[in-house]
């Protein structure tokens, strides 16, 4: 972007990575809007972006009301002029097999995770076509390059997520719209209140999946996002490994997926109730990280989340070197 401050508008801003965003652009001396469904954890979330050092103001919508983000987009535009970023982070998910997941659950994670980030695009898209320039995020996940068992609406709105951010730099380029951009971000685990608030029919508590990584991480790679923007961003150096090996040989990398969820996500040991979580109204926990100590967890877990992945090229490599019969 060429304008050294920005105007910049995030979803899902009361907590998680949404805030950490927040604060990480008000930092750097950006002028932030965010938006989220509860008021005072967004309220709370303002207050510190301002004491990083940016702007901020709280615009209270649910992402599955087009509408609503039509007049956060709107607000941004009359508060601060125009509008150069917006980051579609908010995000759902529900635990639990295929069959047991209630359909309006299962529905309501593709409203907010895909549909949300559509209104939330369309939104920012109209008002950056009238200004020929802007820079669109869309978070995604690496559940939507790799599946993951008991999540299957989240790896299916995330896939969508990165199949639509495709589309979109299709349609900008043909239509020559050179200075608007549009950036994917696939974060690995990231230590928030994300799996504590998820919708539950697991039986067993969900855990964050090691290796577990700061939210301030995923912050500054948003930032980056959208300042220099790529076409995706893979956070993470086993997360990049994972994708590139996805790729070469899916039915491996998903098997060592599926295993890890299924060892390493949900508790062996500890019990976890039935609930739909955060799906229908705001979650309690507003805070920035989860409480999984993402940055110590993260430096644990590297080596051994590493071995995992040189032990499936190593695999790989071998089955590609056996003759063929």
């Amino acid at each position: 972007m060429g304008e050294q401050q920005q105007v910049v508008v995030i979803t899902g801003a009361s907590s998680g990575i949404g805030r950490a965003t927040a604060i990480a652009f008000a930092g750097a001396g950006h002028r932030v809007v965010l938006t989220a469904r509860n008021r005072e954890a967004l309220d709370a979330a303002v207050d510190e972006c301002i004491r990083a050092g940016g702007e901020a103001m709280a615009v209270t919508g649910d992402v599955t009301d087009p509408e609503a983000m039509h007049s956060v987009a709107a607000a941004a535009v009359d508060r601060f002029g125009r509008l150069d970023v917006w980051v579609n982070n908010a995000g759902v998910s529900v635990f639990g097999e295929f069959l047991d997941v209630p359909l309006e659950e299962f529905r309501r994670v593709i409203d907010v995770d895909l549909w949300g980030t559509v209104h939330g695009a369309r939104a920012a898209l109209q008002v950056m076509r009238r200004q020929h320039h802007g820079v669109l995020v869309n978070v995604a996940s690496i559940v939507g390059e790799i599946p993951q068992p008991y999540t299957s609406a989240y790896g299916m709105a995330k896939a969508a997520v990165r199949a639509l951010g495709v589309s979109l730099r299709s349609e900008l380029a043909l239509a020559g719209e050179k200075r608007i951009r549009v950036s994917t971000v696939l974060p690995p685990t990231v230590d928030t209140p994300f799996f504590a608030q998820t919708a539950n029919h697991t039986g067993r508590r969900v855990l964050a999946l090691p290796p577990v990584y700061p939210p301030e991480l995923v912050a500054a790679t948003i930032v980056r996002a959208a300042t220099a923007p790529k076409a995706e961003l893979v956070i993470g150096v086993l997360g990049r490994a994972l994708v590139r090996l996805h790729r070469i040989s899916p039915r491996l990398i998903e098997g060592q997926m599926a295993l890890q969820t299924e060892y390493t996500h949900l508790s062996k040991r500890q019990p976890g109730p039935t609930t739909s979580g955060n799906l229908f109204e705001p979650g309690g926990d507003s805070g920035v990280t989860g409480g999984w100590n993402g940055a110590a967890r993260m430096e644990r877990r590297k080596w051994a989340a590493v071995a995992i992945a040189v032990a499936g090229a190593a695999a790989l490599v071998a089955r590609r070197a056996l003759p063929r019969r």
